[in-house]
Parts: C-alpha cells; sequence; structure tokens
C-alpha cells in the first residue's frame, strides 16, 4: 500500500508581508492542484509558518511521505543547502521520508510566464506613448543576484531566451544585489544605449523590498533621461504557468525528471519564438556540403561573410539557394537517398543587428 503524501513548499520568507501573502496564495493554487493530498508551506526565516511547523502539519495530517520543493527560481545556498539541512534534520527526528525536488530552474513554461509580464508592459506603453517594434526597444532583465555564479548565469540564460524569443533590440541583464552588475549602474549603461524605450523586468517571484529598490532606481534614471520611455513590468508572482512549473515538481518527485539537455531544446518543448520547429523530424541538412571542403574538386565555394567559411549555396541565412529575406522554408526532394526535411524560418531574419546587418557591410564593401 502506498504511503499517504504530503506537499510542502519552501521558502525563504520575506520581512514584507505582502510577499508572504503572494507566498501563501501560491501554495493555495497548489492545494488546488493536488486536493487528494495536504499541502503545506513554510519558511527559514522571516515569516510564520517555519518550515518545521509546515513539516509538523504534514505529519499530523497523517502524511508519511513528504515531497518538498523549494519555492525558489534557481537554485542557490538557499535551495542546495539550507532548505535541505532542515529536511534532512527533520527527516531523521521524526522517522519519515522526505524527498526533494529541484526549483523552478530555466523552463518554458516558465519563459511564456515571463513573456506574458513582459508583453503586459509593452501593450501598456504602446497604449500610452504609440507602438514601437520590439527591435527598437531595450530590455533589461533583473535578477535577485546570488554568491552562487550557477544561479546568476541562469538569469542571463532567461534574459537570453526572452530577447530572442520576442526579438529585442538589445538586452542587458543586471542584479538586485550580491554581484554585479546592479540595477543603477546597469540601467545608466542602457540608457547610452540610444533605444527609445526600456522594459525593466524583475525576475522574481514575489514582492518585496527589492522589487520596490528595483523600480525606484528605474524611476531615478528615468528622471536623468526623460527622452526615453522606461517601462516597469510586473514580477512573476502566482502566474498559472508559474504554479504549473511548482506541480511538475512535485509530480517530477515521483515520476523522476529530465536530466538530459532536451528541457529546453526547441525540437521538443515549445520554446518562447521557435515553436514552428517543436516536433519537426531529426533529419540532417548537413548532406549538402559533404566533401565540399577548401580542398574538394570542382567544388563551388566562396567566402562566407557570416561565418567565415566557405558557402556551398547551402547556407540558412544567405540569399542563395532559394534563401531570401533570409528564410529557408522548405522540402527538399533529393532523389539522392536522404529524406524530405523542412526547416522553419528564424523567427528574427531580419533583426536589424543580426545577419542582415552583416550582409550589409559585406554588399558595400
Amino acid at each position: 500500500m502506498d504511503q499517504p503524501m504530503g506537499v510542502m513548499l519552501c521558502g525563504h520568507g520575506s520581512r514584507s508581508e505582502a510577499a508572504v501573502r503572494e507566498f501563501a496564495v501560491v501554495a493555495d493554487r497548489l492545494r488546488e492542484r493536488f486536493p487528494d493530498w495536504p499541502v503545506q508551506h513554510g519558511y527559514l526565516e522571516f515569516a510564520d509558518p517555519v518550515l518545521r511547523v509546515g513539516l509538523d502539519r504534514l505529519r499530523e495530517a497523517g502524511a508519511e511521505r513528504i515531497l518538498a520543493v523549494p519555492g525558489m527560481l534557481f537554485a542557490a545556498g538557499h535551495a542546495k543547502n539550507d532548505i535541505p539541512s532542515v529536511l534532512n534534520t527533520y527527516q531523521a527526528e521524526h522517522g519519515l521520508k522526505v524527498d526533494y525536488g529541484r526549483e523552478l530552474g530555466v523552463d518554458p513554461k516558465m519563459i511564456k510566464a515571463a513573456a506574458d509580464r513582459v508583453q503586459q508592459a509593452l501593450d501598456r506603453a504602446d497604449a500610452e506613448h504609440g507602438e514601437l517594434p520590439n527591435h527598437e526597444v531595450c530590455l533589461v532583465v533583473i535578477g535577485r543576484g546570488a554568491s552562487d555564479p550557477d544561479a546568476n548565469s541562469n538569469v542571463a540564460k532567461i534574459a537570453r531566451m526572452l530577447w530572442e524569443g520576442m526579438g529585442f533590440g538589445w538586452c542587458e541583464t543586471g542584479f538586485s544585489g550580491v554581484t554585479f552588475p546592479l540595477v543603477e549602474p546597469c540601467l545608466e549603461h542602457v540608457a547610452r544605449l540610444g533605444y527609445k524605450r526600456v522594459v525593466v523586468f524583475p525576475y522574481f517571484l514575489f514582492t518585496g523590498i527589492l522589487i520596490d529598490r528595483i523600480y525606484g532606481f528605474t524611476d531615478r534614471v528615468a528622471a536623468a533621461n526623460p527622452e526615453i520611455q522606461f517601462v516597469k513590468a510586473g514580477y512573476l508572482n502566482d502566474h498559472p504557468l508559474v504554479v504549473d512549473t511548482f506541480a511538475e515538481r512535485v509530480i517530477e518527485i515521483l515520476e523522476g525528471q529530465n536530466v538530459m539537455n532536451c528541457a529546453m531544446c526547441k525540437y521538443r518543448a515549445q520554446v518562447l519564438g521557435f515553436e514552428h520547429d517543436l516536433g519537426a523530424p531529426q533529419a540532417s541538412h548537413h548532406h549538402h556540403v559533404e566533401g565540399q571542403g577548401a580542398s574538394a574538386p570542382g567544388s563551388n565555394v566562396a567566402d562566407c561573410p557570416l561565418c567565415d567559411d566557405f558557402c556551398t549555396g547551402a547556407c540558412r541565412v544567405t540569399a542563395d539557394h532559394d534563401h531570401q529575406q533570409h528564410h529557408h522554408d522548405h522540402d527538399h526532394g533529393h532523389g539522392d537517398g536522404h529524406p524530405h526535411h523542412h526547416h522553419a524560418p528564424y523567427p528574427h531574419a531580419d533583426h536589424p543587428l543580426g545577419p542582415k546587418s552583416v550582409l550589409k557591410k559585406a554588399g558595400s564593401d
């Protein structure tokens, strides 16, 4: 017979009452997802209930196995050390099983939730100031900041996924503390880039003093640069896709998780901006250039302005081989034993700072 189970959402805690309330709302949303299991939440510090109290409540409700997940975006010291220490001690003291899941991490659902928050800010700005294409907008993603470069690098990856997925003209990553660049110098740097609109997006789960500081620094830099529209995007909060990701972290404790690098593969997950690649067959297109290296007799090659290599007409971004506008959206009937295959067009092939800019330069030489 299966052990009675309970779910524990483990937070850091905040001195902000609003942040504590928002965290409790996410716990309520998880109760809706797991109606057959008791769900509790707790904090490491600054707020009640503390983790031990939440664990006590689950044990009193009859749970003999607890599925615990960190209520955090990325794994740094709190998720890697502090929470496991509390859970392991509690497990040893009370003789019940506590399984610990992973953080929210870099996940397609989290990126989509972030994109929704950014798009809401863009829509407000368009309504107030008139529409601007995204390639004329600079995105600034602000993370919490940690002494763990692994967590900091994940903020940068989220920023890049939003940048490329939504086609912004430029993107910078800053942090509210601990590491660099901090918010104000990051925004001061961005103000010199020449963009008419800057969207500042705090990649945070909940409100609190750090959110207030991020918006405060935004106001300060905006006042010093009145010619630029500084737009403040909302943080993630209880976006449905955030709750979905928390629920998935609980379930994968039971079912196992994908530990290969396929979680963010655009062919296996619906990645922002690259939805057309989802489910594409695994068919190589490199047979176009087999044997056509620099020394291949009779090869028709030319220097490529994009990659410092040779061009055979099979490149996905040059104008040859029916690639006008840098699109590559066709099937090949090769008659040579190779399967038909299809490449979705790169969604931002016309980005003014992308391949288009290099081809323009090459054409002027």
